[in-house]
């Protein structure tokens, strides 16, 4: 009888959990109370799976270029600066991140789950707020990732 799981019995390792599980909660134009939160921590397991491929300086080097583009789009306006205008004109550069994804991924420096993630991300950008609120997600699955990959670790430390 099978559970979804491969039987640790014979020195294999759990099935890893899907991505497009929870792709489907994110939503930056309405966001609820847990998207920042469970929803995040959710992705941050997910991806967490595989640390051989999803280093953290890897995963932060996308962060930072969302950052970038957020700071570009939603801060650093000269007076009168409409950043709806400044998001038309940078949103193919900001969907460019998926492509950067697919190029990591195909160099087996970060997974499917990750590039899945970014690309549901970037998919909800529309306007300069759902830009700020996917800034805002990928901060916090930024610190539970970092608190995850810790975690495990530890944990794979203490069996050797």
């Amino acid at each position: 009888m099978s559970n979804g799981h491969r039987s640790n019995k014979q020195g294999r390792q759990p099935a890893k959990e899907d991505i497009s599980t929870i792709t489907g909660k994110i939503n930056f134009k309405e966001p609820f109370p847990d998207l920042f939160d469970g929803v995040a921590r959710q992705a941050a397991r997910i991806v967490g799976q595989d640390q051989r491929r999803n280093k953290n300086t890897q995963i932060r080097r996308f962060y930072d270029e969302l950052v970038m583009w957020d700071m570009r789009v939603n801060h650093i306006l000269r007076e009168g600066e409409d950043p709806a205008q400044r998001l038309k004109e940078y949103l193919p550069f900001i969907r460019m991140m998926n492509a950067k994804a697919a190029y990591a991924d195909g160099r087996n420096l970060v997974d499917r789950n990750f590039k899945n993630l970014l690309g549901k991300c970037l998919q909800e950008v529309k306007d300069p707020q759902t830009l700020s609120h996917c800034r805002t997600f990928f901060e916090a699955f930024m610190g539970f990732y970092k608190w995850e990959t810790e975690v495990r670790t530890q944990k794979q430390g203490k069996k050797r």
